[in-house]
């Protein structure tokens, strides 16, 4: 438990500041930069696999390896929207929340059986519900965290109505004792429809995605990254767990579910995504469309669907922070969101452009970018049931998508505008972190070996 009990010890310390006396934003920003460092390069040294409390909770090397992605993840939002953390009033308590929230998922991620599952579920998703509604001066805000908490508490209870006929059905909630149970009986596939539904709200799989767009477009862009990155990047890790032990013996059942919503996340995210103007819901139907393509590589069933999907997602946390840092930085000097207004971006920051465009190219999956790469082997595991079909459904979907990225695109260096967005001065953190995952963008699809390695540890 050695990433839980670093961050529990952040959260009390940030808790005792907050009652103490305090300290300024730039020294109190800085300070949690240094902790979350000290916690990211912590997660890659003396991991142990192994279980505690009766198999509540256990760990092992992949599990690991997810739990680094997160937080980097969670130290990339620390440097990129620093200039918001700076003006914030209330920085202690993002930070707090947002850790609490990454407890959660950290314990989700480890959960050895289904209540330890729904508890640590519901500490990932009250927090973010909360920083949804950060910007309490703005009404927007507030109505995207009513949203997230009226669909979080309906998932959650239709995912415990599905625990609880599980174990009625089989007896357990022990991962390691389920499968054995597992017949497939109508009981048992209502419940696995209940527990699906839950992950689908989750990770916004169509038809279960009508909160995400207000939501991402009325929370602010730090929380909104946090809910896109951290939250979806964990509940697909669970998601892989779930499927691939805990309900094997039903893979015939929920092959075709996975394929059929995949198909429909897809279209529909790519459909909805080519008419948006503002740029936070046209990154909301984004990500729909990308979690169709996490669902082609889970639905292969294999051991290349978990490490496709693992290295997918640390593209994916170098992709959308990238393009989401550019939209808070813009946004928060000039209160402009809409993609008109990234006009002729390129004449006066050349820099911001073309971080956008890397993240972009890698998002749409155009070479040399990572993310061609990223949904090369998702497209090559969702091939290995030889059901060719939905693979090139999956391919004309990304030729669809590559129309509104680059919509984009042009607006930020073709398009032109007589009176361009100035030139924006941005913090040295945050043009770090932007380096930091243009590169990434960059190298994690040239260096093999990062997918070799993530191979082996699957």
């Amino acid at each position: 438990m050695k990433s839980e009990l670093v961050i529990t010890f952040i959260i009390f310390l940030l808790l005792f500041i907050k009652i103490g006396k305090g300290m300024k934003n730039e020294s109190l920003l800085t300070l949690v930069q240094f902790l979350l460092l000290i916690n990211l390069i912590g997660g890659f040294l003396f991991n142990q696999e192994g279980s505690l409390f009766g198999g509540m909770f256990s760990t092992n090397a992949i599990i690991a390896f997810q739990k680094s992605i997160l937080n980097l993840a969670a130290y990339l939002v620390s440097l990129l929207f620093a200039g918001w953390f700076k003006k914030s009033a209330h920085l202690p308590e993002f930070f707090i929340l947002m850790l609490s929230s990454m407890l959660g998922m950290f314990f989700m991620i480890s959960s050895g059986n289904l209540l330890m599952f729904f508890l640590s579920l519901e500490l990932s998703t009250i927090p973010i519900a909360a920083l949804a509604n950060f910007d309490l001066e703005k009404r927007t805000s507030s109505e995207a965290a009513m949203k997230m908490i009226l669909s979080s508490a309906f998932s959650s209870g239709i995912l415990l109505f599905g625990i609880s006929l599980i174990y009625g059905a089989t007896g357990t909630i022990s991962f390691a004792e389920l499968p054995a149970h597992m017949d497939s009986s109508s009981l048992q596939i209502l419940a696995f429809v209940f527990m699906f539904t839950a992950f689908a709200f989750k990770l916004s799989i169509v038809p279960f995605h009508l909160w995400t767009a207000d939501v991402y477009e009325g929370a602010p862009i730090p929380v909104t990254s946090v809910l896109s990155v951290l939250s979806k990047g964990s509940v697909a890790f669970i998601f892989i767990t779930a499927l691939y032990k805990v309900f094997q013996p039903m893979s015939e059942v929920w092959y075709m579910m996975i394929v059929i919503l995949s198909i429909a996340t897809m279209v529909l995210g790519n459909l909805f995504a080519l008419r948006q103007q503002n740029i936070k819901r046209f990154l909301a139907f984004s990500s729909i469309a990308q979690v169709g393509f996490i669902l082609v590589g889970i639905s292969s069933n294999a051991i290349s669907g978990t490490s496709s999907v693992v290295y997918f997602i640390l593209i994916y946390v170098f992709s959308n922070l990238a393009a989401f840092g550019v939209a808070s930085a813009i946004s928060s000097h000039t209160v402009k969101e809409t993609i008109d207004d990234y006009k002729g971006l390129y004449q006066t920051n050349p820099f911001l452009s073309w971080v956008l465009a890397l993240a972009l190219f890698s998002l749409a999956g155009i070479p040399p970018t990572a993310g061609f790469f990223g949904k090369l082997f998702l497209l090559t595991s969702g091939a290995a049931k030889g059901n060719y079909w939905f693979i090139t459904i999956a391919a004309l979907n990304m030729i669809i998508s590559l129309y509104y990225y680059l919509r984009v695109i042009r607006s930020v260096f073709m398009d032109k505008n007589d009176h361009p967005i100035e030139r924006i001065r941005n913090d040295r953190p945050a043009n770090l972190a932007l380096a930091i995952c243009a590169v990434g963008i960059i190298f994690v699809g040239i260096f093999s070996w990062i997918y070799d390695y993530i191979q082996s540890l699957s």
